[in-house]
């Protein structure tokens, strides 16, 4: 038995492939490469985070990405005039907007939309005419969905980090308060009409009781899977994630 609301689906983010390659210089290995391992292991859709000082993947990564993907792309970007320009020209089938600081070694937080609603509302609008799917990825707080909900997203994305890091320290009763604040939130946003997604730090020990949630349309899962692509191969590890998902949903 499966979520009345759908199947749960599973985004692939193949940033840290590229993060490999850029170590090394060279084209190896090649994140287009594994997007397509990727599709074949049942993914749903590939995320790809276009950052400001471009520390992993490139301009010319997003160019293939849209040439040879089966999948939609979820374009992870800043809201910033470049980033808009390059979305506007390869209008990818979603694009998530992320907040984003140089010193950050990965995305740290959601994003603060109650305080920007005016610049966000006029940003994403373009984005919206052009046919892109606008997300927003934002802490599991209700202020910050209602701002999302206002300004014209039709996708939220819950950053599920704090959950993640509380449950791999051993914090439990942290750990129980965000995945807590997540479900609820989840509820809230689906009744404000919105699709809920989540990301960020999940891993096979965390991605069940999230994937359990029925408001949550897709997980993006990145770092983790590329990290036991190395131990077990990436087919596999998406597949076993994919198993772990659907095994929560049922």
């Amino acid at each position: 038995m499966t979520s009345p609301l759908g199947r749960l689906r599973l985004g692939v983010n193949i940033d840290h492939v590229a993060t490999v390659r850029n170590a090394r210089g060279g084209d190896t290995p090649d994140p287009l490469r594994a997007a397509k391992i990727a599709e074949a292991a049942g993914a749903d859709g590939i995320t790809a985070h276009l950052r400001e000082d471009r520390r992993h993947i490139s301009d010319a990564d997003i160019e293939g990405l849209m040439d040879v993907l089966e999948v939609p792309l979820n374009f992870e970007m800043a809201a910033t005039d470049e980033m808009q320009a390059i979305a506007l020209r390869h209008k990818p089938h979603a694009v998530c907007i992320v907040p984003e600081k140089r010193e950050e070694r990965t995305t740290e937080g959601g994003l603060e939309v109650a305080r920007e609603e005016n610049r966000l509302a006029h940003f994403i609008a373009p984005l919206r005419d052009a046919g892109c799917r606008v997300s927003i990825f934002i802490a599991a707080d209700k202020r910050q969905i209602e701002a999302a909900h206002r300004i014209g997203a039709q996708v939220i994305e819950l950053h599920s980090g704090a959950y993640c890091d509380a449950h791999h320290e051993g914090r439990f009763e942290d750990r129980d308060r965000e995945l807590d604040a997540m479900r609820e939130m989840s509820a809230f946003a689906h009744g404000l009409g919105l699709e809920v997604h989540v990301g960020h730090g999940l891993t096979y020990e965390t991605v069940a009781p999230v994937a359990a949630f029925p408001e949550v349309m897709e997980l993006n899962i990145g770092h983790f899977l590329i990290g036991e692509a190395i131990f077990l191969g990436l087919d596999p590890a998406i597949r076993e994630m994919r198993r772990l998902m659907d095994e929560a949903r049922a």
